[in-house]
């Protein structure tokens, strides 16, 4: 009997159960927006990066706050190895960039359900890597 599992290792992780991210769609520290889903949305990276294309999920970020997360995190994944270093120099680079407080959670098996400020939200695959970038004020 031919195997019915999905074809893609996000596809049998989702029907699994190892990947799931949820926020609440009420209104996020006071603001009234929702998040947009965007199931399978797929940005082309330049080439040279090992990581060449990242997936996103699920965004409440404008196109360009949402490139600049890509690029830091394929930044912070070609520099670590360890989920934590990744997500501690996504952090940092944010706090940084775009003032404080920035959270992000790195892995490849972790539920969530994170309130968020409006429009600074992002939750990203690359490769088989999750990455969950949000700020709080």
């Amino acid at each position: 009997m031919a195997d019915k599992s999905p074809e893609t290792p996000l596809a049998r992780e989702k029907l699994q159960g190892r990947v799931t991210t949820s926020h609440p769609k009420t209104p996020s520290l006071g603001n009234d927006a929702h998040t947009k889903i965007n199931p399978r949305y797929t940005k082309a990276m330049p080439t040279s990066n090992k990581f060449a294309t990242a997936q996103i999920k699920s965004a409440d970020m404008t196109d360009d706050m949402q490139q600049e997360s890509i690029e830091v995190a394929q930044e912070a994944m070609a520099k670590f190895t360890v989920e934590k270093d990744i997500a501690q120099h996504i952090k940092r680079t944010f706090d940084e960039r775009k003032g404080p407080t920035w959270h992000c959670i790195v892995g490849r098996n972790f539920g969530s359900f994170v309130t968020h400020e409006t429009k600074h939200f992002i939750y990203f695959y690359l490769g088989h890597c999750a990455i969950l970038l949000f700020k709080t004020q």
